[in-house]
């Protein structure tokens, strides 16, 4: 959204079909060495026949994947108007000044309805989580502990429990109150490793109660988990619920030299993996 606001409607499409860099004024960067031409496959298609209509619709498709998220902010018979103007060097209804305070009087506007809307998913989310761990802690085998983190005991392990600065190894489901699935190590096909003094509240402090070999069901509520700095599918004050499999604990050195596990994080770049999400400000890493 920044990024078309930030620069034209035909450069932001440009810049998601070619790869354009965002930043006219960013340093170069220098070419990758070519990779040796890999030989066509048996079965490859032939390459696509292109025209000016192919291409027109190829950057016209484009140019709605841009406006889907603003799609009712915007008059598409104006925007059409706009870029051929713009195209033939015509005269546009806005000035290039005029343009500008258009479009930083509408990125302010969109902050504000933001702000807004995190404000009303945190108070809705942290009302609903209230309501459910005021209920689910009079369910029979559910536990709580001075905290607020309520556990559920599934298995219990005969091994040693992890102290808070140990580095374990898990499997673990993460879900919301309402069954929503963010995350888990089961579709991965990996277990996860991390240490206890880097992870939420809630994890460290459950994972402590954890002999290993154990499987708990963890309730966390929102001052133990992300608060209201919580990754994207998450959102604002939400409590959540883990069921955790401890595997071992692991040596911290050998643990430390490992390189990540592939796959260990979500395809989003920007999600983070929710018993290593950032915590909230004062937190420790």
């Amino acid at each position: 959204m920044t990024r078309f606001l930030q620069q034209t409607l035909l450069a932001a499409a440009l810049a998601a079909v070619f790869g354009i860099a965002s930043g006219a004024d960013e340093p170069a960067k220098k070419p990758a060495a070519a990779a040796p031409a890999a030989a066509p496959a048996k079965d490859a298609k032939p390459p696509i026949a292109i025209d000016k209509n192919k291409i027109s619709t190829m950057v016209g498709m484009d140019i709605g994947r841009g406006l889907a998220q603003i799609k009712d902010d915007v008059d598409i018979k104006i925007v059409e108007q706009a870029l051929e103007q713009t195209l033939k060097g015509e005269k546009t209804s806005l000035t290039q000044e005029e343009a500008l305070q258009v479009r930083q009087a509408y990125m302010q506007q969109m902050q504000a309805k933001r702000v807004a809307e995190q404000k009303a998913a945190a108070e809705k989310n942290k009302t609903e989580g209230a309501a459910f761990l005021a209920k689910n802690k009079s369910k029979s085998g559910v536990k709580s502990t001075a905290s607020g983190l309520q556990y559920e005991v599934e298995k219990e392990g005969s091994g040693p429990k992890p102290k808070a600065t140990d580095t374990v190894k898990v499997n673990y489901l993460g879900t919301k109150i309402d069954g929503t699935k963010f995350d888990s190590t089961y579709d991965r096909g990996q277990p996860a490793t991390f240490p206890l003094n880097g992870v939420i509240k809630g994890w460290s402090e459950g994972l402590q109660l954890m002999p290993v070999g154990s499987k708990y069901k963890l309730y966390v509520p929102a001052e133990l988990a992300y608060g209201e700095n919580a990754p994207g599918p998450i959102g604002p004050n939400a409590t959540l619920i883990f069921e955790v499999e401890l595997l071992g604990i692991e040596d911290a050195s050998k643990a430390a030299a490992k390189p990540a596990a592939p796959g260990a994080k979500p395809a989003d770049k920007d999600a983070k993996k929710p018993a290593a999400a950032p915590k909230k400000d004062g937190d420790k890493h």
